[in-house]
């Protein structure tokens, strides 16, 4: 079992900037990639951005050029470092872990942070 904890979500002016953390706990040796996904209100959850455990990334096109995921290993946690928001980013951003032999989104997901970026 793995446990994923977000923070870093809150309010800011387009062009600003914030960081998300998810930090993970439990089995942590059984998860191949973790990843951001974000839903806004009447929209389905989709991909922003995943690091596999090789350290491979991987942006949806929205998004790249803006936004930075990143691992520490020694912290157990991954971020997200979001520059030049836009209105549209506006969403909940959830923590995805997917572990060995699963796909991309499924097995664990933690509680979701809010960002808002105001025009």
């Amino acid at each position: 079992q793995v446990r994923l904890v977000e923070s870093g979500g809150g309010l800011v002016q387009a062009g600003g900037s914030l960081r998300l953390s998810c930090e993970l706990s439990g089995s942590i040796f059984s998860i191949k990639a973790v990843g951001w996904y974000r839903q806004a209100p009447g929209n389905q959850r989709a991909l922003v951005a995943f690091i596999t455990a090789e350290r491979n990334t991987n942006y949806a096109g929205s998004v790249k050029g803006r936004f930075t995921i990143s691992r520490d290993n020694a912290k157990n946690t991954v971020y997200l470092q979001m520059n030049n928001l836009k209105p549209e980013d506006t969403a909940v951003y959830y923590c995805n872990a997917a572990r060995y032999g699963s796909d991309l989104g499924s097995d664990y997901w933690g509680q979701g942070t809010q960002v808002t970026v105001s025009s």
